[in-house]
């Protein structure tokens, strides 16, 4: 596996490479993933109505990834770890890490 870090000043940039991602989130240890697009907003990045499940999730946990696939084979996928907070339906993110991956062939 490769990995190499993303600059969070460079994750708007990086972000137009992708398309839809997945918004990973939990809460009693289970996982709920949902198809998502995020936006850059104002240092960190707005998910749009992800859902009722993944709202509560955020509320009771706010640590989450977004995972966004390569949209070419191979490629690199982009990882976004962050902090959710909610917004109305939507779930406001401040990355705290990222890193572009790809797995070993």
């Amino acid at each position: 596996m490769s990995s190499n870090l993303v600059d969070l000043a460079d994750l708007p940039e990086r972000l137009q490479e992708f398309d839809r991602g997945y918004l990973l989130t939990s809460q009693d240890g289970l996982v709920k993933a949902v198809s998502v697009r995020a936006v850059p907003e104002g240092g960190g990045l707005r998910v749009a109505t992800p859902g009722r499940g993944s709202v509560a999730n955020v509320d009771a946990n706010p640590n989450l990834t977004l995972v966004f696939p390569p949209l070419a084979n191979p490629g690199m996928s982009l990882l976004v770890d962050g902090v959710g907070a909610i917004d109305g339906e939507d779930v406001l993110v401040t990355p705290t890490g990222a890193v572009l991956h790809k797995p070993v062939s």
